[in-house]
């Protein structure tokens, strides 16, 4: 046991145990280091577990851009590369910046959103943080900082091959500021609405789940559909990088989920066991509704049910039993499967589903909260205690509870979104969505200006190519064509019909407009000259 003993001169006394009795070591003690101020003790292991949990989180981020830009036209799959890494950018200076304090500042009562107590992280420093005694404040900031990074980018999927990106950080940082500070608040701030009223949501059903993908919705239905012709036959240019992406996902949200207990303790590896199983039977469950259509057994299928899984997870993991993630997995892969249905009914262009994978999946995790929460599980941490769990601890009103709380998160996050998104879009020179030129030419040529393959020039896209059938017929694509998933054989190769001038092939040919330059004109011959369509004929000039 170590003494410290302050009369002059300073010294310090360590008693210690030996096989002939106790004996006292003293020994001074220089005077500067006593002028040190000393730090409240936290535990070194829950410490390291949330720093290394956070850089976990971290590397979420460049996994949601490889995932988007997989799943998106090779023409456009740096856009939404440069999007995902910059919108990181943005939020770590606005979380610094006023997010932070707007978040999670104690000294707020209103239940709505904190105040500017903690503006540039000014009193955020070595004290308990007001998420868990167990870790220094300095650090909870930086964990839940990459939180808001992670929804950020997961928001970043509605540009998709459409977006500008001038304009979405922009939106980005006024988003941060109106609708995912107050989420947060709501949910995790001790002085939130939802959180004295018992809500449960571990990691972020609310603000990062249902905030990011009922905001992808708003913000595509903001955007507009894409063309018909970018509607028809869409599909991932790259799975590798889908597949690559959901991994990189999957090993970061262990610590996503597992960071939430805010130590090194058994409710982390609770949290962490549930995750695992949930992304596992959320990605065999969607595999074999996909299969049961296609006959085939698809890795987007997959990556796509893991996700849900994962995503479902997030806030239930630290609440529920393994057995109950099984439950929580397999209704994740169903439902998020079904949901992405939805986007069609709605006639909204949610390009990369973010509505059916996230906002879906947030509520089958924070309602089923509802009914297998354990206050057995919660307490796990030796800190949360006496939080009571759900129906298999007959707290019956639990589910509506989580009932209300996910449709005021629902609701709120729509409304809001797309009164900032269409706010934006009127500002002069802000406009959100690029002009149809540039969609057509790809959102890398016009916004970036660098390509993430060096192949684009040869084709944009696959309906540029007529050897799987899939070029402009000759009156164009109509409304409704994507809805309808004609197959190569209804359409007409190279845009030559029976009615087709000469006037129509320049404007028509290789499905895309023709370029002004002679470079641009010769490789547009070449690409004419050499396609074939499916039943081998060679496509005349």
């Amino acid at each position: 046991m170590l003494h410290l003993l302050l009369p002059s001169p300073p010294r310090a006394c360590y008693d210690l145990q030996t096989a002939s009795g106790p004996v006292r070591l003293s020994f001074h003690l220089p005077v500067p280091l006593l002028s040190l101020p000393f730090p409240r003790r936290f535990d070194r292991g829950d410490v390291s577990f949330i720093i290394v949990s956070g850089a976990m989180v971290a590397f979420m981020v460049p996994g949601l851009a490889f995932l988007y830009s997989g799943l998106s036209r090779r023409k456009s799959a740096l856009s939404l590369i440069w999007a995902v890494a910059a919108s990181n950018a943005v939020v770590i200076f606005h979380w610094y910046f006023w997010g932070y304090s707007l978040a999670f500042s104690p000294s707020a009562t209103n239940g709505y959103i904190g105040n500017l107590r903690s503006f540039g992280l000014m009193k955020v420093g070595a004290d308990p943080s007001p998420g868990s005694p167990l870790i220094p404040e300095i650090l909870y900031s930086f964990f839940q900082m990459e939180f808001a990074c992670v929804t950020a980018g997961i928001l970043m999927g509605g540009l998709a091959e459409r977006g500008r990106v001038l304009p979405a950080m922009v939106f980005a940082f006024c988003w941060m500021t109106i609708v995912y500070c107050p989420l947060a608040c709501w949910a995790w701030n001790i002085n939130g609405w939802a959180f004295k009223w018992g809500v449960l949501d571990f990691a972020g059903g609310g603000p990062v789940e249902i905030g990011s993908g009922v905001a992808g919705l708003a913000y595509s239905w903001v955007l507009g559909r894409r063309d018909e012709r970018e509607l028809l036959n869409f599909r991932p240019h790259n799975v590798s990088l889908v597949g690559l992406g959901t991994f990189i996902l999957w090993f970061g949200w262990l610590g996503f989920n597992g960071g939430s207990a805010f130590g090194a303790n058994l409710r982390a590896i609770f949290a962490i066991w549930n995750t695992m199983l949930a992304a596992a039977f959320g990605g065999m469950v969607w595999c074999l509704l996909d299969f049961r259509i296609e006959r085939r057994w698809t890795m987007v299928g997959f990556c796509s049910g893991t996700i849900a899984g994962l995503v479902a997870a997030t806030p239930s993991s630290g609440y529920v039993k393994p057995w109950s993630s099984v439950v929580v997995g397999v209704l994740a892969g169903a439902l998020c499967n079904f949901a992405t249905k939805a986007k069609f009914l709605l006639r909204i262009d949610d390009a990369l589903d973010l509505f059916a994978e996230h906002a879906v999946g947030g509520m089958v995790g924070l309602i089923l909260n509802a009914f297998f929460a354990s206050e057995s599980i919660i307490a796990m941490d030796n800190v949360t205690v006496g939080v009571r769990g759900g129906w298999v601890d007959h707290h019956w009103k639990q589910l509506y509870i989580q009932f209300t709380y996910v449709v005021a998160t629902c609701a709120y996050t729509f409304v809001m979104t797309a009164l900032v998104a269409k706010t934006i879009d009127l500002i002069p020179g802000l406009q959100l969505r690029s002009t149809p030129e540039g969609e057509m030419l790809g959102m890398d040529e016009v916004e970036i200006g660098e390509f993430a393959t060096d192949y684009i020039e040869l084709r944009r896209d696959v309906a540029d190519c007529s050897t799987f059938g899939f070029s402009r017929p000759a009156n164009g694509f109509r409304p409704g064509d994507a809805e309808n998933e004609r197959h190569a054989q209804d359409t007409v190769p190279n845009g030559h019909g029976p009615h087709s001038t000469d006037n129509d092939h320049d404007r028509q040919a290789n499905g895309h407009a023709r370029h002004d330059s002679p470079a641009a004109q010769v490789n547009e011959q070449l690409e004419v000259t050499n396609e074939k369509p499916e039943n081998g004929a060679p496509t005349p000039p």
